[in-house]
């Protein structure tokens, strides 16, 4: 079988110093998700194809070093962060003095840039956080990289801005902003360990697309329902799904 190929690219001083590299978002299952049972008398997500594919999708970049989160209106730091594991924080930023790549210490996004947005809203009218990635993403001509947060299995501090970017041309570490979830939040201070899942990566071939809108008969209608409300279990799985690879 032939696979196409997504490389995840960091600089040699970077890899020697063994930090958290990309995995496939297939091996970042949780626990939760594994302990589910489903059977015809109990009927639980984990027969849910479409909330596995999502969950499987794509490859997962995780947090290389500790860093800490300061989100509080009274606190003069509020919105900025810092990278709490300082022998691993040298790698990054020798690493990216190697390449010319300024290194974002403390790093936000202004209010303004999102201003009237929902997620503005959402992260309390405040400088977004903005996670330093490491890595330069590679995908084959005609390939981008849609990136969001780990779907169905996001950290219920933050959220990333999703974006979609030309991995197929672009050739600098694509850097990753947060929105920190402050309904439940409305101050923090936290550490995200190293190892915690930060951002999900799905390529896709760009394609151009028409939308055409169109009617469906009852009848249409009526073949199918009879084939989902079938009583045997597994339905979607064995009737119309598709199995995904991603290595």
């Amino acid at each position: 079988m032939f696979f196409k190929k997504i490389q995840f690219k960091a600089p040699e001083n970077y890899l020697k110093a063994d930090l958290e590299s990309p995995i496939p978002a297939k091996k970042n299952i949780p626990e939760w998700y594994k302990k589910l049972t489903h059977t015809l008398d109990k009927k639980t997500v984990k027969g849910c194809m479409p909330f596995l594919d999502a969950l499987t999708a794509g490859y997962i970049i995780k947090t290389p070093y500790d860093f800490a989160i300061v989100h509080n209106e009274k606190n003069p730091n509020h919105g900025k962060v810092s990278q709490g594991n300082f022998s691993a924080l040298k790698e990054v930023r020798k690493a990216s003095q190697d390449l010319n790549i300024p290194f974002m210490d403390n790093y936000t996004h202004e209010p303004f840039q999102l201003e009237g947005s929902p997620q503005l809203e959402k992260n309390s009218n405040m400088g977004f956080h903005k996670f330093v990635n490491p890595w330069i993403i590679k995908t084959p001509p005609g390939y981008s990289c849609l990136f969001v947060s780990p779907m169905n299995n996001k950290d219920d501090r933050f959220d990333v801005i999703s974006g979609i970017v030309d991995t197929d041309t672009y050739n600098i570490p694509i850097n990753v902003p947060l929105i920190i979830n402050s309904d439940k939040y409305k101050s923090i201070k936290t550490i995200v360990k190293k190892g915690t899942p930060i951002v999900q990566v799905m390529p896709f071939k760009r394609d151009s697309w028409e939308m055409i809108i169109k009617s469906y008969t009852k009848e249409e209608l009526d073949i199918n329902l009879v084939k989902i409300f079938s009583k045997f279990l597994n339905k979607y799985k064995t009737m119309f799904w598709n199995k995904k690879l991603w290595h």
